[in-house]
């Protein structure tokens, strides 16, 4: 690991423990109640304390993420695919897309929730819908920003318009579409949180954002924000997952993945 990468390991770790040394003073100094604003050690020490039903809950809200965004890669895929192949058809259903992008996912999600009887299918759906255009628009653009001599080359050839798009097409379109699951992950994430606060799910079948708003009722602030740690860290560890599986998918011919010199 060269000096470069250690750089930008340590980086952030050291402007983490400045913002958590900075927040630990300002409780400590200003001797502020922990149903305020609780200091980060007791933050910890309660995410230790209440590890079984958050991390429950997490399991619930990560089940509801995952499925959400293997059906937006998907159809987000299939729908690329399909766009390139024809303009009428993206004409036709891309403005649809793009409403459904701009819509406020809290605006929508109690419809769907009335509408589709079962709980989990009603949050997958929602989160699918949060996370579902970055595919759809980085995959699109990576289909069509194709070196046109090369299409005139595979077709000079006798390549049919399948072979080119699997041969050509899919593998230029890569680095799009791992910087649009980049976003898509986490929109499908925020999208589970944002359903799970519109539904209001509870029981044994409750998810993070049923533990945020229970302890926000219940004044247990310093449960509310070790929730939120787990959400955060989640959202950074699957954020991780997936550049690590572009970095394994293109370090080998994309420049975006090629080490850069010095």
């Amino acid at each position: 690991m060269n000096s470069r990468s250690w750089v930008s390991i340590a980086a952030p770790i050291a402007m983490g423990l400045v913002f958590l040394a900075a927040w630990h003073a300002i409780v400590a100094i200003n001797q502020i109640p922990s149903y305020i604003l609780p200091g980060p050690l007791l933050v910890l020490e309660t995410l230790l304390r209440d590890w079984n039903p958050l991390f429950h809950s997490l399991l619930i809200t990560l089940r509801v993420t995952g499925s959400a965004l293997l059906l937006a890669v998907l159809l987000g895929s299939l729908l690329s695919v399909l766009f390139v192949q024809s303009r009428l058809l993206e004409a036709a259903l891309l403005p649809y897309a793009v409403i459904l992008q701009v819509t406020p996912l809290v605006a929508i999600a109690p419809l769907i929730i009335i509408w589709v009887d079962d709980p989990f299918d009603a949050l997958v759906i929602c989160a699918t819908v949060a996370s579902i255009f970055p595919v759809i628009a980085n995959t699109t653009v990576g289909l069509r920003s194709v070196d046109t001599g090369l299409v005139d080359l595979f077709r000079l050839y006798g390549a049919s318009r399948t072979q080119v798009l699997v041969r050509l097409r899919i593998p230029s379109a890569a680095p799009y579409f791992f910087a649009g699951l980049r976003v898509a992950t986490a929109l499908a994430l925020i999208g589970a949180v944002v359903a799970e606060f519109v539904a209001g799910t509870g029981g044994t079948r409750s998810g993070l954002a049923y533990q945020i708003l229970q302890a926000g009722l219940q004044l247990k602030i310093p449960r509310l924000f070790a929730a939120l740690l787990l959400i955060t860290v989640t959202g950074i560890a699957l954020f991780l997952v997936v550049s690590w599986l572009s970095r394994l998918a293109l370090h080998r011919w994309h420049e975006s993945e090629l080490p850069q010199e010095k």
